[in-house]
């Protein structure tokens, strides 16, 4: 891009619950001169605020209307209940939908768990928002069964969460509106959250390979020459009129030995 193409800003979109932390400090770290800007919205509005251009992508819940946006699931979220701390279901490390049959679960307007059916017993009216049924959950009202992060996102002194097995699951995903051409500063993005390399990113060369360092041809490591005359090493002249192996010298090449014998007897 030339620089008159260059945005001025990234926006980012994200749903409660996420962290987008890890990401927004890789890219101020690749891209310093363009900066991230975070739009906090409801998963009720993430989508629209994608479709009318409010942010380039954005953090969101599946499902995803493939129709117009593009999406990359990320991760699958553990789905707890929240309960006071005094509760009976506190005592146990994980439970079923079925040990909430005697229970009012609260059933929040922007709920992003897909149910086929409501586990417990319904309350009188739904609350507005997550944020109103956690209050409600610490009058003692009711229980709620919402994704772990959400959980943490509303975390109270006074309550805690355990697991809920079989509950339906929230999947967070990445998605940017569709287009012929994905923007480069979206590829940027995609780029860091499935964990490219600078070197790896589309739209950045990789840097080129360094030529290895040649070996010295003298030195400690080089061979040695063979001396002049000869071959090296001290087996050849051992075998060339050198000493006999047992302190004299070497006979010739077959001469006769003369043989000891007694002396001749005199007449």
């Amino acid at each position: 891009m030339t620089g008159s193409e260059v945005p001025h800003s990234f926006r980012l979109a994200y749903v409660p619950g996420v962290t987008p932390t890890k990401w927004v400090r890789i890219w101020n770290e690749r891209l310093p001169d363009i900066p991230l800007t975070l739009v906090q919205v409801s998963p009720a509005e993430a989508f629209g605020t994608l479709r009318g251009g409010s942010a380039d992508a954005g953090f969101v819940r599946l499902p995803v209307d493939r129709t117009d946006l593009s999406a990359i699931p990320l991760y699958t979220e553990t789905t707890v209940v929240v309960i006071p701390k005094d509760h009976l279901v506190a005592a146990v490390e994980e439970i079923t939908t079925a040990d909430l049959a005697d229970e009012i679960v609260l059933h929040p307007l922007d709920d992003t768990l897909d149910w086929e059916e409501l586990p417990g017993k319904p309350a009188f009216e739904r609350p507005a928002t997550t944020a109103d049924a956690i209050e409600l959950v610490a009058a003692g009202i009711g229980v709620l069964v919402v994704p772990q992060s959400l959980a943490r996102l509303h975390h109270r002194k006074d309550l805690t969460y355990r697991p809920v097995t079989d509950a339906p699951e929230s999947r967070v995903a990445l998605s940017w509106p569709q287009a012929e051409t994905t923007p480069d500063l979206v590829e940027e993005f995609i780029g860091i959250v499935r964990g490219r390399t600078v070197n790896s990113t589309r739209g950045r060369g990789p840097t080129p390979p360094q030529p290895k360092a040649k070996r010295a041809e003298t030195g400690g490591a080089a061979k040695r020459k063979p001396q002049a005359g000869g071959k090296s090493g001290g087996r050849t002249a051992g075998k060339s009129g050198g000493k006999n192996p047992r302190g004299g010298s070497a006979s010739p090449k077959g001469a006769k030995t003369a043989k000891r014998g007694k002396p001749p007897r005199r007449p």
